[in-house]
């Protein structure tokens, strides 16, 4: 019995120890942690992925995502392991600084210190010029003779400069700090730069006090407050279209409204109406039958009214009424859809007219718009990191000069060279091989490409777009609005009357100005007509009288409606076979016409579509509209690749799914709708008239109505990476031959540069690469 009773103890002992094993070993799943930080002092793709390479490293993190675009940082960690602050502190390690949680909805404070400070540093650079360039320029502006006061001089420029070393430091700690963890970036090459001219700037002016005036043309500290400044005017730039961005996505928060008309006394009456005979809900007495909460309060299940011209507060499903919705900004369809019960309606859409009570079934966090603020967030994490050309070589360029010169500055002096002349071809090297032309090979391009896109009405919001767009295979194109002009207009008419036509268009503008139906903006004519006892008919149309006679623009059920027999079949399914959505309009019990009613095609949609196609490149409409008008618009246009009747999340699907083919996709769009898919494509265009989350979205928006801008935009681009390709060859042309130089590897045939002469060809380095960009200026568009 005692042995049965310890056996039994010693299975339960290691039943106990084998799920303590197993527990520990799903541990990793139990306890895993996703947080998005915020972060500040990013400002280039190297800096997302020195962010990304150094925490991924880190024991604990199971993934990482840096989001350069909102200035996040996505981290999967073990909280065994980690906590929130080790991960705050990785990012303090690398040189940036995380700003807590990521919040979207979280209030950001406008930096007006930073365009204080740019004024009063754009002020002391101004000065600075002056002091460093006027005694060579034009020596009789000067206020003191330079070369009888250079230690007076020397000092007036430190001071100044001192200053602009304090504006750049966050540059000169990112810039040393990702050097040391081997992820150089622009901030690295700055660095080198600032340093090495400082330092042998300071060199300089020991030299000078201790009687070496001739080390007077071997100060270059001006040059070290112009760079720090320039870098500052970019970089100022650059955070505030990033911040735009962001603050653009937390308006698609604002589609939604901040409070609802909350049922007390869920009980439906159905009340008939005289006119059309259906049975409605709206009546004076219900009418009050609510009251107003806000957004926070309403719980799922509760029951929300909307009356005409109302927005519909959460996600829900209609469970008495009817109206019409606007659901463009979700859907992008150009025609209003008729809601009814059972139906489900989606919060920020706009209720037409009518009235309905329906069931909240989606709230907050699990909104269909929440839904796509996440999609918009997620895709721009999504996208193609393109890096600059600069950024690339760094890594392998910044550590190879600072190589060489050491190696030189060793070797001199192990060859009894003197300690001056030793640290004279380490500066040289230096100085020669300072990154200036390297680093103006492509942002002074993209600037002046930027310059031109803009005064030919595209902005482009990255310079990346320039790079990614030559690379193009795929345009898509969004349908109405985009290839569309998203109006309905009147495409088709028949006039079965005796009256001329301008007088029965009078009579269907008399009516349908006093219609609240999307399909009355069609109808804007100059009406005179005298209009009484205007009613709807629920499902078929509207009724008035006229002038005294009983008119009617309604669609084909009005026939069985006024039970008189319809002759106009074939004409109506020929007008529906172009795409129009057709309307009645009966006088007393008499048709007297018949109108086609349809979105029209931008004037210039046509000839993009035969101009990229004779690019061999692919088209495709990509629409959430209707499968039977999209495919009638676009064969129209020449498009025979046609995707239709799409959502938002559908819609960046069919864009993932060609870059997984390895396209290269440009996807062009106005609504809120392809604001997931804009942000998600290599390249996101949004058009003329576009709504703020689109615009903010895209990496590209046309200021003008024209879809050729984007054929503009293909061109500009490919001439901005040829003159990019050609400015980086002469910069590292440059230094391939000038490093040699420096190094004294002539010395023997009798070539020597000193860092004056040394500082002298870096700025002509600069001059040439300068010329060779404003080249762009003269592209023929």
């Amino acid at each position: 019995m005692i042995y049965l009773f310890v056996k039994l103890i010693l299975l339960c002992y290691n039943f106990y120890v084998n799920l303590i094993t197993l527990i520990s070993k799903e541990g990793d799943l139990i306890f895993m942690k996703k947080i998005i930080l915020g972060i500040e002092g990013m400002t280039c793709s190297a800096c997302s992925n020195s962010i990304e390479k150094y925490i991924r490293q880190k024991k604990g993190i199971e993934s990482v995502s840096v989001n350069l675009v909102m200035a996040n940082v996505t981290v999967e960690f073990n909280e065994n392991i980690l906590k929130v602050s080790d991960i705050e502190k990785f990012i303090s390690e690398i040189g940036f600084k995380s700003t807590g949680e990521f919040d979207i909805n979280k209030e950001e404070k406008q930096d007006k210190r930073a365009k204080l400070n740019l004024i009063i540093f754009g002020i002391l650079s101004v000065i600075i010029l002056y002091f460093g360039m006027i005694q060579m320029m034009l020596p009789s502006l000067a206020i003191f003779n330079v070369h009888k006061n250079s230690i007076t001089y020397c000092v007036i420029l430190f001071a100044l400069v001192l200053p602009f070393l304090f504006y750049g430091f966050d540059l000169l700690r990112v810039g040393f700090k990702n050097l040391i963890h081997r992820a150089p970036n622009m901030d690295s090459l700055v660095m080198v730069g600032v340093v090495s001219t400082l330092c042998y700037s300071i060199y300089s002016f020991i030299m000078i006090c201790t009687g070496h005036h001739d080390y007077l043309s071997s100060i270059y500290i001006d040059s070290i407050a112009i760079v720090i400044f320039f870098v500052k005017l970019g970089r100022f730039f650059d955070i505030s279209n990033k911040k735009k961005t962001r603050q653009a996505v937390k308006k698609l928060v604002t589609i939604t409204p901040t409070h609802a008309k909350l049922k007390l006394k869920p009980e439906f009456i159905e009340i008939k109406n005289n006119i059309s005979g259906d049975f409605h809900l709206y009546s004076e007495q219900q009418s009050n039958d609510f009251k107003e909460v806000t957004i926070d309060e309403i719980k799922e299940g509760d029951i929300i009214c909307a009356f005409a011209g109302e927005k519909i507060a959460v996600d829900g499903e209609i469970v008495f009424g009817q109206t019409h919705l606007d659901e463009r900004f979700i859907t992008g369809e150009s025609e209003y859809k008729l809601k009814k019960t059972g139906d489900k309606v989606i919060a920020g859409s706009v209720c037409y007219y009518g009235y309905i009570e329906y069931r909240a079934e989606k709230i907050g966090k699990n909104s269909t718009i929440s839904e796509i603020v996440n999609l918009v967030v997620e895709a721009s994490n999504t996208k193609m990191k393109i890096s600059r050309v600069a950024d690339k070589v760094s890594g392998i360029f910044v550590p190879s000069v600072l190589v060489i010169a050491f190696l030189s500055f060793l070797i001199y002096l192990v060859c009894c060279a003197e300690f001056s002349y030793a640290l004279k071809t380490f500066v040289s090297v230096l100085v020669v091989a300072c990154p200036c032309a390297l680093g103006l090979a492509t942002p002074l391009a993209v600037v002046i490409s930027e310059g031109i896109t803009a005064q030919n009405g595209i902005l482009v919001k990255k310079s990346e777009v320039f790079e990614t767009a030559t690379k193009v295979t795929t345009v898509v194109f969004d349908k109405t609005g985009t290839l569309t002009t998203g109006k309905l207009t009147i495409k088709d008419m028949k006039n079965y009357s005796k009256l001329p036509s301008e007088q029965v268009l009078k009579i269907a503008c008399s009516m349908e100005r006093n219609s609240s139906h999307p399909i009355s903006s069609a109808f804007l004519g100059d009406d005179k007509c005298i209009t009484e006892d205007f009613k709807t008919i629920e499902g078929i149309g509207i009724y008035a009288k006229v002038d005294g006679n009983e008119c009617y623009m309604a669609n084909s059920r009005i026939f069985e409606y006024l039970e008189i027999e319809n002759e106009f079949e074939s004409d109506e399914n020929e007008i529906k076979k172009s795409g129009c959505t057709t309307i009645f309009l009966v006088q007393n019990s008499k048709v007297l016409a018949l109108f086609g009613i349809r979105d029209t095609i931008k004037d210039d949609a046509k000839n993009i579509i035969s101009e990229l196609k004779n690019n061999n490149i692919e088209v495709i409409m990509l629409t959430g509209d209707n499968k039977t008008i999209a495919e009638i618009v676009a064969s129209e246009l020449g498009i025979e690749n046609v995707i239709a009747e799409v959502y938002p999340k559908d819609k960046t699907k069919v864009i993932k799914d060609l870059q997984k083919q390895g396209k290269i996709v440009l996807m062009v769009g106005d609504g809120i709708n392809d604001s997931p898919a804009l942000s998600l494509a290599n390249i996101g265009v949004s058009v003329y008239g576009s709504t703020d989350i689109a615009s903010s979205s895209a990496d590209v928006i046309l200021l003008e109505n024209k879809l050729t801008k984007i054929l503009q935009l293909l061109k500009i681009s490919s001439s901005t990476v040829k003159n990019i390709k050609q400015n980086l060859f002469w910069a590292f042309l440059y230094n391939s031959l000038m490093i040699p130089i420096a190094v004294g590897a002539l010395v023997p045939l009798g070539v020597a540069i000193s860092p004056m002469i040394a500082g002298i060809a870096m700025v002509l380095s600069s001059f040439c690469i300068t010329l060779n960009a404003l080249r762009l200026k003269l592209i023929k568009l």
